[in-house]
């Protein structure tokens, strides 16, 4: 038992009155951990273990707020409360105390409970030690083996919070790794969504594949591959500082409803197998959306075919043409990837330069005629022909021959 001040873990901060909670409520979990490290966030992610009545707890409060209220998990009682700036979840607490309860969570650093009417925290495995010592150690072996996800999001949060797995909780986690093929795909794509956006998270998918828990997921993968994902970090740093355009591109999600960036999508290229249909089938396997399988693939589409300072030379305009236009907006994950795997930055740069280029005529074409155009200049009839010469007047374009409307009818009449 310790006593904290309130200013560490301040009701006043939350959405709701503490009298919507009962006696026995306790804050526990992630929320109490952040709050002991110092951790803020706009928006607050609060979770409480009660004895008795968690669905009608967060129904009564969802309901004299207005706000939304779901149930999460009837049979284990577990219901959520959203209001505009912050989720409030309810579960029931498991075992006849709450000791009870905190000794069947992952990490004792996340075993830790707060009374917020006495100002209390519960903390029986010594857990606020492990914070002061930066370290993620296991409650117990059991724990780990129940739900095998916590063998990865130990890797996860040591990551995000900049700690380190203690000793003998990572040992345990190589032992079990083999447990994480029982995990549903999609909670393995979240864990896995957070180490490759960050750039902490690398040094960690590193451990994660030297403990065996990648090889359950990316069974192509070879230290080589793992290797890069550290060069592209770096070749990440080069681009958006010689390029500074590029950083938005490269380190936003590829989607606002997605935690996959540019540079995770360089990272997922570099994890998966070099074939695009076993690729497709592993991110797909892992519940990766449509986007983010067809990013990735295009990604190793682009590189089989320009996998040196040579064939990004030697292509000629108009396969350059054509090679943009399948590479699309995954460029900069291509970049990235690229210099991460011995391009030099000096074949990359007038790739780069017209990729950043507004209407070039390679990486961004315009069409100088359309198809009505061509039927009413030229005569030609409607059918698959049309859009071959309008293409050809593209590649036409992007090589110098024609450069205005006037000049591609008479080329297309011409060669027609």
């Amino acid at each position: 038992m310790h006593d904290r001040s309130p200013a560490v873990l301040s009701p006043e901060t939350w959405p709701f009155s503490l009298e919507w909670l009962p006696p026995e409520a306790c804050l526990v979990g992630g929320a109490v951990r952040d709050a002991l490290l110092g951790r803020q966030s706009e928006y607050l992610d609060l979770d409480f273990v009660v004895p008795e009545n968690a669905v009608e707890t967060a129904r009564s409060l969802a309901k004299h707020y207005s706000v939304g209220f779901v149930v999460l998990d009837a049979q284990r009682q577990i219901a959520r409360v959203v209001f505009p700036r912050a989720t409030v979840d309810f579960a029931l607490q498991e075992g006849e105390t709450l000791e009870i309860d905190l000794h069947r969570r992952d990490f004792t650093v996340n075993a830790i409970a707060y009374n917020p009417h006495t100002g209390n925290l519960v903390d029986p495995l010594h857990g606020y030690e492990d914070l002061q010592q930066q370290q993620l150690r296991m409650v117990s072996r059991h724990n780990l083996e129940d739900d095998p996800l916590r063998l990865l999001r130990g890797y996860r949060q040591a990551a995000q919070l900049a700690f380190t797995l203690e000793s003998h909780t990572r040992d345990a986690i190589r032992q079990l790794a083999p447990l994480l093929c029982r995990v549903a795909a999609e909670r393995v794509y979240s864990e896995f969504g957070y180490l490759l956006s960050l750039e902490r998270g690398t040094p960690w998918l590193e451990k994660a594949w030297d403990d065996g828990l990648l090889s359950v997921w990316f069974s192509k993968a070879t230290a080589e591959d793992v290797e890069r994902l550290q060069r592209i970090d770096r070749a990440v740093k080069i681009l958006v500082d010689r390029q500074p355009k590029l950083a938005e591109l490269l380190l936003s999600p590829i989607r606002s409803t997605l935690k996959t960036t540019g540079v995770s999508v360089a990272k997922l290229a570099s994890l998966v197998s070099s074939d695009e249909g076993i690729a497709e089938r592993e991110l797909l396997r892992l519940k990766y959306s449509r986007l983010e399988v067809r990013s990735t693939v295009t990604l190793l589409q682009a590189w089989n075919t320009a996998d040196s300072d040579r064939a990004l030379r030697e292509m000629s305009v108009r396969n350059r043409y054509f090679w943009f236009k399948a590479v699309g907006d995954v460029f900069p994950s291509y970049a990235v990837f690229a210099m991460a795997s011995g391009i030099d930055f000096t074949s990359i740069e007038a790739y780069l330069d017209r990729f950043l280029t507004p209407n070039d005529s390679i990486a961004h074409p315009q069409p100088l005629v359309s198809g009505q155009d061509l039927i009413e200049k030229t005569h030609l009839s409607k059918g698959p022909q049309i859009g071959y010469w309008l293409t050809e007047i593209a590649v036409a374009h992007a090589e110098g021959k024609v450069s205005t409307a006037e000049e591609a009818l008479q080329w297309v009449i011409g060669h027609g």
